[in-house]
């Protein structure tokens, strides 16, 4: 992954002049009476915020038909903003076109991979690929630009709004006219690009490049290189649109930082973050926890690998809910503490900034039911009651703005290519869910009291960490394998899984057996994947159960130390588990799901040769989560209770900003938050520092 352009963040500063943490929401003014306005404003004021995202909805207000304009009610909004202390992340409002502009012109529409159009009435209707939607947009965006570039409440410019949340895969004749230009700068021969899809199968092979069409609906699986292509592609021409936004805004207001906000949660996989973090001043995301088990460790993962993107330097936290959410099948409120913890939680990964959807709660439309900082029942509710308590709590973690994560030893690889890659039809097993796998892998180390980085593949230095754990690494190109051997061999520690090493950058299937890329590092061989039947599992000698996967493995050496056995199943008596010494460093093989709890018992194993152990206490590991920040003075240690039950942290020293302490130490009650300030050691510093 590049480093962002720069690294420009809105810090707020208060009376003074010392930097803030950001804390608001979205607002959407136009939503409400001119008379509500001001009643905003001041409740905005006692719950502390201080920024607020402008605009993201508001394209047929300001622009009412295409000939007329309407920025009044927008200036009169900035102008009380800013008299209220409170700035401004203006978006460029182009996330929904307007009524007038798909009725002139319908061809902007999405088409669905089986040709129906998704019509008005919605959101994000509109081609990333529509020369005429682009050209209206930019238009928009000049004019935003143009009349807002001075304005004293601007802070920072908010392209679009979650792009690719409903529009990322478009099938229309644009897509297939932007796809194959995409695909001549890719491979700039045909006779290059159909190696690179294998289209001698299937009597596949294209004499022309008119000819090639995005993955459509067909009569079967489509070829596996053109859906892998076609993802792609599709995260490069909302990247493309981000782009064309950024450079109009950074030309009017070269000063103003521009973001956008990324959606890293459960469910969202068609953006590929790494490749677009350097298209920002500051990356920024969107998280909603799923109700379901280790919901808060989905959110901790989530918010890391946000800070991975971000290369560890601050990141603004534009969305996530005070409470209920309104699109999951049962839409459950947080319980007392959650919306603490929650907001805490993204902080402790490097969010300088806290921020909901949305201000007020809205009274019409279809996110109604979705909580906001002000609810249906006003500023007299529990809830509000929160929120300023929040904004007090942020106050006083104003000295941390700034601060980087501390680097962890551990580090787990994530990669968008192989989670695309390896959950495509017509493959061993349509259970594998690539996610999930890594984020067992988090919250196993979790439960053992070791901190671990989420990083993205691309682009990162993997030599500072004594641990890469690497699952389901199923795309591996030949310069990734000689950089894993690289690692191993200098003295790294690397864990991957099944289903890893198995196809190159093209989708092609290494030959000579599996796990193809990383056969020779791991030292085994795989002639044969044995995936299991939904709910049949296997025992393994460990006392360990797997279940989804298992491989029928030969060891290759003498130096490959089988860790685990197969007890049951076809493959009883047959290495599960194995580790290869090489070089100064090792390679392990876990060729089964083992669940959080098995690779919580198998990871002291696996860990062992590095010397990684946890630094809590012995009462706090498992029920404790620790992420420390640091800047050059403080180290700011966050501690957070994962359990129903209160907690003991013995042994700490610092100033407490945030918790309360108890006789003998810190005492941390069910689901809260503590946060110290230390004095940063002289031989600790932030990732960035150390990794370059």
């Amino acid at each position: 992954m590049t480093s962002p352009l720069t690294h420009r963040f809105p810090y707020p500063t208060g009376s003074d002049g010392i930097r803030r943490l950001g804390y608001g929401a979205d607002y959407n003014p136009e939503q409400w009476p001119r008379e509500v306005w001001e009643e905003d404003v001041r409740l905005m004021r006692e719950a502390g915020v201080n920024v607020v995202s402008l605009a993201i909805f508001s394209w047929a207000r300001i622009q009412p038909t295409a000939e007329t304009w309407d920025f009044e009610w927008l200036d009169e909004v900035m102008d009380l903003l800013h008299a209220g202390g409170i700035g401004v992340d203006l978006a460029t409002a182009t996330a929904s076109p307007p009524p007038w502009l798909t009725t002139a012109h319908p061809e902007i529409l999405p088409v669905t991979a089986t040709g129906e159009t998704l019509w008005p009435g919605a959101r994000q209707h509109w081609r990333p690929t529509s020369p005429i939607f682009r050209e209206h947009a930019l238009h928009l965006v000049r004019k935003l630009a143009t009349r807002y570039a001075d304005h004293p409440a601007l802070v920072a410019w908010h392209v679009s709004n979650e792009l690719g949340c409903h529009n990322i895969y478009d099938y229309s004749d644009d897509a297939a006219l932007a796809f194959r230009e995409w695909l001549r700068r890719r491979y700039t021969t045909l006779d290059a690009f159909n190696h690179a899809w294998g289209t001698d199968f299937w009597s596949q092979r294209y004499s022309d490049w008119d000819q090639i069409l995005p993955p459509r609906l067909a009569a079967s699986h489509p070829n596996p290189t053109q859906q892998l292509d076609f993802k792609r592609f599709s995260s490069d021409a909302l990247k493309n649109h981000l782009l064309a936004e950024r450079e109009i805004l950074s030309e009017i207001t070269p000063a103003v930082p521009v973001t956008t906000n990324f959606m890293v949660m459960s469910g969202i996989k068609g953006m590929d973050y790494a490749d677009w973090a350097s298209s920002v001043d500051f990356v920024s995301n969107d998280h909603y926890t799923v109700s379901g088990p280790r919901s808060r460790d989905e959110l901790s993962f989530c918010a890391n690998l946000t800070s991975g993107l971000a290369s560890h330097r601050p990141w603004f936290l534009m969305e996530h809910s005070t409470s209920a959410v309104n699109w999951q099948t049962v839409n459950l409120a947080k319980g007392p503490g959650e919306l603490v913890r929650d907001s805490l939680l993204h902080v402790a990964h490097g969010a300088d900034a806290v921020c909901f959807f949305q201000w007020r709660q809205s009274a019409a439309g279809a996110e109604k039911y979705h909580s906001a900082m002000v609810p249906h029942a006003g500023p007299d509710s529990e809830l509000f009651r929160d929120v300023v308590a929040l904004g007090r709590t942020l106050e006083a973690l104003a000295p941390l703005a700034g601060s980087q994560r501390e680097a962890a030893r551990v580090a787990i690889l994530f990669d968008w290519d192989s989670w695309w890659s390896s959950e495509h039809d017509s493959h061993p097993t349509s259970l594998l869910d690539y996610h999930r796998e890594a984020l067992d892998w988090y919250s196993a180390l979790m439960d053992l009291g070791i901190r671990a980085d989420v990083i993205p593949k691309l682009g990162t230095d993997l030599a500072s960490y004594d641990v890469v754990i690497a699952p389901v690494l199923h795309v591996v190109a030949e310069s990734l394998a000689k950089d894993l051997t690289r690692y191993v061999e200098g003295g790294g520690h690397l864990v991957t899984t099944y289903f890893s090493g198995i196809v190159d950058e093209n989708d092609h299937v290494w030959l000579g057996g599996y796990p193809g890329a990383l056969r020779d590092l791991l030292g085994i061989r795989i002639e044969e994947f044995g995936p299991l039947l939904d709910g049949d599992t296997v025992d393994l000698d460990n006392a360990a159960t797997g279940s989804l996967w298992t491989d029928r493995i030969s060891v290759a050496g003498t130096d490959v130390e089988v860790l685990a056995r197969y007890r049951s199943g076809t493959y009883a008596s047959r290495p599960a588990v194995t580790r290869r010494t090489t070089g100064q460093g090792s390679a392990a093989y876990v060729s089964t799901r083992l669940g959080v709890d098995g690779l919580a018992a198998l990871l002291p194993q696996l860990l062992l040769p590095s010397g990684v152990t946890s630094d809590l206490p012995e009462q706090s590991r498992g029920v404790i989560e620790q992420v420390v920040r640091c800047d050059s003075e403080s180290r700011y240690l966050f501690l957070v209770n994962r359990s129903d039950v209160s907690v003991p942290v013995p042994g700490l020293t610092g100033q407490v900003l945030v918790g309360l302490p108890g006789a003998e130490g810190l005492v941390l009650p069910p689901g809260e938050v503590a946060v110290l300030q230390q004095p940063t050691p002289q031989d600790t510093v932030p990732r960035t520092e150390r990794a370059g």
